[in-house]
């Protein structure tokens, strides 16, 4: 029962990130982001909500894998980081317009999620690997956010 709570906990944790930053980045979509040059390799609007949805979903089953192993002060401090960089990363890019400090901040965002995987890789490879669509995608969305800053 408890680990049971405990997974729905990091879910709810993870899906509480996503929409602070839904909250942020849905206001700004019709309006400011939509008047922002974008490269031609940028998706549609639509596909970023199951995406996210789905990585969030990933990353609160990799952290509680890690989680029942015990001992995961550090390797849930590093999810931790990640995660608020990955909230402060819409509040700085739709929220704020500062598409210079959302690269840096996603920047460091890569940073914190590959320490993330390799300290949950001590722990449990599945979890590590559950990691890796998150890094795929966070991976992509540096180089649009590099392109963004750069058409802009």
């Amino acid at each position: 029962m408890r680990q049971g709570l405990v997974l729905l906990g990091f879910i709810a944790l993870c899906l509480a990130a996503g929409a602070l930053g839904a909250a942020v980045t849905a206001p700004a979509i019709p309006t400011w982001y939509a008047t922002l040059a974008k490269p031609s390799f940028n998706p549609p609007n639509w596909i970023f909500a199951p995406v996210w949805t789905t990585l969030y979903i990933l990353m609160a089953v990799a952290a509680w894998l890690v989680w029942r192993r015990g001992n995961a002060g550090t390797p849930l401090a590093l999810f931790g980081l990640q995660l608020v960089l990955n909230s402060a990363w819409s509040l700085l890019f739709f929220g704020l317009h500062r598409v210079d400090l959302a690269l840096l901040d996603i920047v460091l965002m890569l940073a914190a999620i590959v320490a993330t995987a390799l300290s949950f890789r001590t722990r449990s490879t599945v979890a590590a690997l559950l990691l890796v669509p998150y890094l795929a995608w966070v991976s992509f969305a540096t180089v649009l956010n590099f392109a963004i800053w750069r058409l802009n």
